[in-house]
């Protein structure tokens, strides 16, 4: 034993060798607290402690899978085994199916995951004979899990008048009702769902003091890993679990501390001392994962929170490079930008793909960043999400443009001819089906002629399907004459998507409409790129082409050795050696939905933080200075997390022309000649960061190590500029768009100058060189 406990330094030592009592570690990021918990159990096995008196809870089956082989390892898998180790929901169920004949349930009840409460609701609802348009499944069963979560039973829901006062004012008066239903539904069923395994348990242990006295005696030392993500009925249930013998071990990092959103209490690890009785306070502050750059530029953001413990967390590591900060003139350029340093790095460092990951607050951001990756032939994987392109709201959306392209494609009609729903059910698909077999003909062809057919459907269902058939038409009609955003932007509103999408009100549905808009934003883009095309006008049928070889390449090739894309949420506990976090602008990072109190702009401030020690080696923080918002190109702003970070740990790879910029309430020429170069606020030279109160001036960063920068924002050349020697027939280029090429010819003279290039994904285009923009590889 005493060969492990010599790895650990003197700070994870101490929790460690303190066998009995309260005690709190508090983890810095990269600090080493699996390890500490590992040993720490390990210790009290080696102390003579019964491994079946021992509870460990993590938040992951992860995390408890990867403890407990590390505890096989050490005391052998047979005394591992019988340790309760495991989440909250799979120890509570485990309990709960020993104790269920007291709640009334079968010992084998069933776990409803969210999809069967979802039904189920919307049975009750249906029953009910209620508005779904007001009474969303998605939306009460949140509110139901709230409810639990907060140990809001049905009975005390309708002793709350203010609870009931809420959901009036929302215009769902009935939704205790729906509550009541759902619980005797799923009683009746034997069955609970997840939140039940928290709520029931908490009942087992107050209704029945001779359940709880068992339990307590059985779980004389119990350690909590994450315990600032501990929502309020986790909290109770370990407080009651450790009320007797006390020797409870919690582990985490109130700076880490960011699902709120979810029901997690900061309070709960903030208070921690004050529910304990002589608790004992240990500290690991040493980071083993990353820079010192990113150590202190990390705690350099976190020491702007007020509500926080105190804690410093050092590195011995290396300085490291600096964290970069690069501006691009639009998201698209973002991503080419990222793409870009990750090909470079891979090249000149020989590097695999599995050392970088790009994290962002959204999931709607991955789409520029996976159309740049992909032009460049490098392979990612979308962790905890679907690649854009895969996603059911994009795949609806590309239906409808698949089917003004080709209407016999039966694929896209069979999925959107009846969503949103417009009264062509399954039954007249089936005839329709049947009639196109019969004909030899589409599906939509035997729509069109729907008069002359006769398939037993009356005259309402007749009307709707030329109602359809019109509608496609129309857009076709559009397609002749209009770009594809134009022609995209009309199809989400007349089909009724975007309609859709407005009326959910959860999380998901926001997240959903939020991808259509960014869908919307690429094709924009798209269409910007077309123009260095010769013969190109951005038409339906260009884009169509370039989304199909995108979805083509989403193919999982079974290469596990892939640039990792995910959410900043998704990252937590995860670390890689380079991390980009993209778009760095307010109200994105921030998000505009989580800065109305302090306490919401704390938990986005411990999110950034949370990306930031991602990073072992070197961290990028990128945003743009325009976002396109439903296809129009907005102003952004960078984010204040950026300005927040201590200036000496920063390196601007683009000129830094400052954040604060005045804008006039009106035009301001109505006032005659007016210098306007005189209203930008605290301008500093070009390329110089803006100097932090206090700063030292030696050091900021040194102007002559950033890069030069074209007028369009880029780091790459424009081939316009360059001299005709510089292009020739056999030169290997990049281009931002279309990744790696070969010149094939070149032909014309001035500003009509056009090449021909070969990329390695895309074929063959003819770019007219006064808008492309090219680097000349060799």
């Amino acid at each position: 034993m005493q060969q492990y406990i010599s790895q650990l330094n003197e700070a994870q030592q101490q929790p460690v060798l303190q066998k009995d009592g309260p005690m709190i570690i508090i983890a810095g990021a990269g600090s080493g607290k699996t390890r500490v918990l590992t040993i720490r159990i390990a210790y009290l096995m080696h102390q003579g402690v019964d491994a079946f008196n021992i509870l460990s809870l993590t938040f992951t089956n992860k995390a408890a899978r990867e403890m407990k082989k590390r505890i096989s390892d050490i005391v052998g898998s047979n005394e591992a085994k019988n340790l309760w180790m495991g989440t909250f929901h799979s120890v509570f169920a485990r309990i709960l199916r020993s104790e269920a004949d007291k709640l009334g349930y079968p010992s084998n009840f069933s776990i409803y995951d969210s999809q069967d409460s979802l039904r189920l609701i919307g049975s009750i609802i249906k029953e009910m004979q209620l508005d779904r348009d007001i009474y969303k499944p998605k939306q009460i069963l949140g509110r139901i899990s709230s409810y639990k979560n907060s140990l809001i039973t049905v009975k005390a829901y309708f002793n709350n008048p203010e609870l009931q006062e809420q959901d009036a004012m929302s215009k769902k008066p009935r939704m205790g009702e729906i509550y009541q239903a759902y619980v005797e539904r799923c009683f009746k069923a034997g069955a609970m769902d997840f939140d039940d395994l928290l709520l029931k348990t908490n009942e087992l242990l107050n209704v029945f003091p001779d359940v709880l006295a068992k339990y307590q005696n059985r779980f004389r030392y119990i350690l909590v890993d994450e315990y600032q993500d501990t929502n309020h009925s986790q909290y109770l249930i370990v407080r009651a679990l450790s009320d007797k013998f006390q020797n409870i071990c919690v582990v985490g990092d109130d700076a880490q501390s960011i699902y709120a959103f979810r029901g997690a209490n900061i309070n709960n690890i903030l208070n921690f001392q004050k529910d304990y009785a002589g608790v004992q306070t240990y500290r690991l502050e040493q980071n083993y994962r990353s820079t010192k750059n990113i150590v202190e530029a990390a705690n350099s953001i976190i020491d702007k929170n007020k509500t926080k413990l105190d804690k410093i967390v050092w590195t011995a590591n290396d300085d490291g490079p600096k964290i970069k900060i690069h501006r691009s003139l639009t998201d698209g350029e973002e991503g080419r930008f990222v793409a870009g340093e990750i090909f470079e790095k891979k090249m000149q460092n020989q590097m695999a793909n599995g050392n970088f990951a790009i994290l962002y607050r959204t999931n709607a951001q991955s789409r520029a960043m996976e159309d740049a990756l992909r032009k460049r032939d490098i392979p990612y994987r979308i962790y905890g999400g679907l690649s854009f392109y895969q996603r059911k709201e994009i795949k609806d959306v590309l239906s409808y443009l698949r089917l003004v392209i080709n209407p016999k494609d039966e694929e896209a009609l069979i999925r959107v001819i009846n969503y949103p729903a417009r009264g062509i059910g399954d039954t007249t698909l089936e005839k329709l089906t049947i009639a196109a077999n019969h004909y030899k003909r589409s599906i939509f062809e035997v729509m069109q002629n729907i008069d002359k057919i006769d398939l037993k459907l009356n005259a309402g269902t007749r009307g709707r399907i030329s109602d359809f058939v019109t509608m496609i038409r129309s857009f076709q009609v559009i397609d002749q004459n209009q770009d594809a955003f134009y022609l995209a932007e009309h199809v989400t509103k007349k089909t009724g998507l975007i309609q859709e999408m407005r009326k959910d009100g959860t999380p998901e549905g926001i997240a959903k409409l939020e991808n259509i808009e960014e869908l919307l934003n690429g094709i924009k883009d798209f269409i910007e790129g077309q123009r260095e095309i010769d013969g190109a006008r951005g038409a339906l049928s260009e884009f169509m082409e370039d989304v199909a070889l995108a979805t083509d390449l989403d193919k999982d090739t079974g290469d596990d050795d892939r640039v990792a894309l995910m959410t900043i949420h998704l990252a937590k506990g995860l670390e890689f050696p380079y991390v980009f976090v993209v778009g760095m602008e307010e109200d994105l990072f921030p998000s505009a939905m989580s800065m109305s109190t302090r306490s919401e702009l704390e938990e986005e401030r411990r999110l950034f933080y949370v990306a930031l020690t991602r990073a072992e080696h070197q961290a990028y923080l990128t945003y743009a200075q325009s976002r396109y918002r439903w296809g129009k190109l907005t102003d952004s702003e960078p984010s204040r997390f950026i300005e927040e970070i201590s200036g000496q740990f920063l390196e601007y790879l683009t000129p830094n022309e400052g954040s604060y910029r005045y804008k006039p309430m009106m035009d301001i020429d109505v006032f005659g000649d007016v210098d306007k170069s005189k209203l930008r606020l605290n301008k500093p030279q070009t390329g110089t960061p803006p100097k932090k109160y206090g700063e030292d001036p030696e050091s900021s960063t040194n102007v002559r190590r950033l890069k030069p920068v074209s007028s369009n924002g880029s780091s790459s050349v424009s081939s316009s500029n360059l001299p005709d020697s510089k292009l020739n027939v056999g030169n290997m280029v990049m281009h931002e768009r279309f990744g790696r090429g070969e010149v094939l010819n070149i032909e014309g003279v001035g500003a009509d100058k056009k090449a021909e290039i070969k990329f390695d994904v895309g074929g063959i285009k003819k770019l007219l060189l006064r808008f492309a923009r090219l680097d000349v590889l060799s």
